[in-house]
This record gives C-alpha cells, sequence and structure tokens, in this order.
C-alpha cells in the first residue's frame, strides 16, 4: 500500500471478528513498534501482547468497555484477537542522558523541556497503528481507569507506565462515531506564526 494510502485508511475500529492474527502478522506489527524514534536512543518503549481471553476480559474491564456497549458498540477489546499494551519508562532516559556522551559540557544532566518518553511511545503506537492496517488488520485504542490495577494484572513494574490498550484483529461492521469528521486544514495548519 502507498505511506499517504494507509494513512487515510488508518481510523480507530471498534469492532472485530474473532479470527486470530497470523504470527507473522504480528511479529512485523511488533517490530514496527520497535522502530519508532527514541530520544538519545535510549529505547525507553516496552509491550505487552495479550491474547489470553481472562486477561482481555479483565484489560476490558479496566478500560469501561461496559460504558461502550451501552452507547451500542461492540465488545472491542475483549472482542480483539490481540491486545497491546504500549508501555513507557521515564527511567530508562534519565539514566541514558546521565551517560558521558549526554552530559551537557559543564557535566549537568540534560533538562527536559518535554517528556520525550511519552513522544517516543506515541510515535511506537502510531507504527502499531499503521503497521496493523499494512497488515490488512485494524485497530483502535482505549485507555485505563485503574492503573494500579493492571500493574497488579500484568505484573508491570513500578518505573514502567502502561498507556492504554491497543485491540487490533480483522474489522467487523462497526458502528459509526459521530465524532469522524476531520478539520479543516486552514483551522488547525499554520505558516511562519500563529
Amino acid at each position: 500500500m502507498e505511506f499517504y494510502d494507509l494513512i487515510r485508511k488508518r481510523k480507530m475500529v471498534r469492532a472485530f471478528r474473532p479470527d486470530p492474527i497470523p504470527d507473522d502478522s504480528l511479529a512485523r506489527i511488533l517490530d514496527a513498534a520497535q522502530r519508532a524514534p527514541s530520544a538519545g536512543h535510549s529505547q525507553g518503549q516496552r509491550f505487552i501482547v495479550i491474547q489470553d481471553e481472562t486477561r482481555k476480559a479483565k484489560i476490558a474491564e479496566n478500560c469501561n468497555e461496559r460504558m461502550y456497549t451501552a452507547a451500542g458498540y461492540a465488545p472491542f477489546i475483549s472482542g480483539a484477537p490481540v491486545l497491546i499494551i504500549p508501555c513507557t519508562n521515564e527511567q530508562i532516559y534519565r539514566r541514558r542522558y546521565r551517560e558521558k556522551d549526554k552530559l551537557l559540557p559543564d557535566g549537568s544532566e540534560f533538562v527536559w523541556p518535554a517528556p520525550y518518553w511519552y513522544m517516543d511511545i506515541g510515535c511506537s503506537v502510531m507504527n502499531i497503528l499503521l503497521a496493523a492496517v499494512e497488515e490488512g488488520l485494524a485497530a483502535g485504542f482505549a485507555c485505563f481507569s485503574d492503573n494500579p490495577a493492571l500493574r497488579e494484572l500484568l505484573g508491570i513494574p513500578e518505573e514502567v507506565e502502561p498507556m492504554g490498550a491497543i485491540p487490533i484483529g480483522y474489522a467487523a461492521p462497526d458502528q459509526t462515531s459521530p465524532s469522524q469528521w476531520r478539520e479543516k486544514s486552514k483551522d488547525i495548519i499554520r505558516f511562519e506564526r500563529w
């Protein structure tokens, strides 16, 4: 698929067929996730792949899937064949930027103008979403309501921060969201100044 067609085809999907995802497709999607940018080549992104039905159901509950199903959507978190939990680890970035080649000339640590660990995991998430489309699949995103419970369920270390759940599978007929519109470019893009 051509790159710009791929971008235009990508959308958040809230209904999946139960068909399993081929292992080689999942491997390519996860490889794409690892190819995202990483400040200082820190590589603080981490991913948990969930295929177990019981775990998916508990994650769906944590993501308030009932709220979506009550609004008429399919159980898109528990019903997806695969969930990928993207995580980030700020401490990996901080440790990396304390290494000799990253210290400032006076020997002090870099002051982060923005939390790049969030930027980098966001890039990984976009790679996952695009790679799913390239594989003939669809994906969505859901956030958690209770990170401590999720940490316990998945054994996530304290310094690792889970960012959400990405359900992936073959798209099923979906209820269209009322928010499926795009702002006009003239209202979003500025040149030279605001």
